[in-house]
């Protein structure tokens, strides 16, 4: 046992040279080592068997063992993961990249009854989870859209609604399919601020029914909320808006559903996929798969591109907002702490102090790995035709993204800085 504390104590002493973020450590039974100062947070080590679960699986050991209660952060948990991955210590061992990959094998969502499976692990946690810390009342729950005037979650979710809007030219009439739809925010704010016609497919069953409840609510016309897998929808479309769907794919479905994606548009259409990627090929963590997104996969930006090209779509703009996501996820975080009590009153047994610990790992962690310099997770927004567009079929500079729709030059800014 001590020659593996020994060998914990060096790693973490290293984590704590590469990253410059001064933290303390306090080891079961006694020692541990100091910060100058005020450290930003503090490791207490309550159980000793945390220390073979770190050096069998690394961060996934050390995380696992936070969840446990073997492992007690005091202090900011936000500079503690920050910590983590600017120090190194995120690079997954041999042992997790094996169960990675077995566990990507297990819950792939090549069939449709597998991904409602996977799709329902997450968010059938219920709408009254999720409205205690999303916006109010579109409920977005993918990456917001902050110019320098934005000062709320809420402002700049609708920003991202008419920024999407925009990019695809919605106009009244338009007849849409939003693919993957959440909780149904761009249908709500499609409907009633451009007037389009919406189609909305998700295989999220309490997703769905929350869309449908939010349609009567607002007592919105030529709208449709349907339960389905979008891959096996019959007819096409005006436009396609994809909002965080793509991650949902899967390794060995990405050209399945980039090119169902294609069949929904119209020849001459527009569309836009809003989707986390990766620069280059990488493993979609351990940690998301197994406790938050079973099923997911990040693909890289190239592939997808790559794919698109394959389905005969043809690339019109590509935006990073990885920023962005920093600051949404920054909110989501604050609420979700600030609500927490409000959220373990609807069901004690099942958001316990295990869940919290769980989820907060991912709120604050997902912000850093955003944030953190050198990384390569980041959020993209693609717009595409079906068919290649001439000069009057799209605007040729990206003046009308910005001058028209309330959103001033001045204020095109990519995001506060992170």
């Amino acid at each position: 046992m001590t020659r593996v504390r020994a060998y914990v104590e060096s790693a973490l002493r290293e984590v704590k040279e590469r990253s410059g973020i001064p933290f303390a450590v306090r080891f079961a039974g006694g020692g541990g080592f100091p910060a100058p100062g005020d450290p930003a947070f503090t490791i207490v080590f309550k159980n000793p068997r945390a220390y073979w679960r770190i050096a069998l699986f690394g961060h996934v050991g050390f995380l696992e063992s936070y969840f446990d209660g073997d492992i007690d952060i005091e202090g900011s948990l936000a500079k503690a993961l920050a910590a983590g991955m600017q120090g190194g210590m995120d690079r997954p061992r041999p042992l997790v990249r094996w169960l990675n990959r077995w566990h990507e094998f297990l819950y792939q969502n090549s069939h449709w009854g597998r991904a409602r499976r996977n799709a329902e692990f997450h968010y059938a946690l219920g709408p009254e989870f999720y409205k205690l810390w999303l916006d109010d009342p579109l409920m977005f729950y993918t990456c917001a859209y902050w110019t320098d005037a934005t000062r709320t979650l809420e402002e700049a979710q609708r920003n991202k609604a008419d920024h999407v809007a925009r990019k695809v030219m919605l106009k009244a009439g338009d007849d849409v399919v939003d693919v993957g739809s959440g909780f149904g925010g761009f249908l709500i704010h499609a409907a009633q601020k451009y007037g389009a016609r919406i189609t909305s497919i998700n295989t999220t069953g309490s997703q769905a029914e929350h869309a449908r409840r939010q349609i009567e609510r607002f007592g919105l016309a030529n709208v449709e909320q349907m339960h389905a897998d979008f891959r096996t929808h019959p007819r096409q479309f005006d436009k396609v808006v994809s909002i965080g769907c793509l991650e949902h794919a899967g390794r060995d479905q990405l050209g399945e559903v980039i090119r169902s994606h294609a069949r929904l548009l119209k020849p001459g259409g527009l569309g836009l996929i809003h989707f986390i990627g990766h620069v280059g090929r990488h493993d979609t963590d351990f940690f998301i798969r197994k406790y938050v997104f079973p099923g997911g996969w990040i693909p890289s930006l190239a592939d997808t591109i790559v794919e698109m090209e394959k389905a005969g779509l043809e690339v019109l703009d590509v935006e990073n907002l990885r920023r962005h996501y920093a600051i949404t996820l920054d909110h989501w975080a604050e609420r979700f702490d600030r609500n927490w009590e409000r959220v373990r009153a609807l069901d004690p047994r099942r958001f316990n102090e295990r869940f919290r610990r769980i989820w907060r790992v991912y709120l604050y962690g997902c912000a850093e790995m955003f944030r953190v310099p050198g990384g390569h997770t980041h959020l993209f927004q693609i717009v595409f035709s079906k068919g290649t567009v001439g000069r009057s079929g799209y605007p040729m500079t990206r003046d009308f993204l910005y001058d028209q729709g309330g959103v001033r030059k001045e204020e095109r800014v990519a995001g506060r800085a992170a």
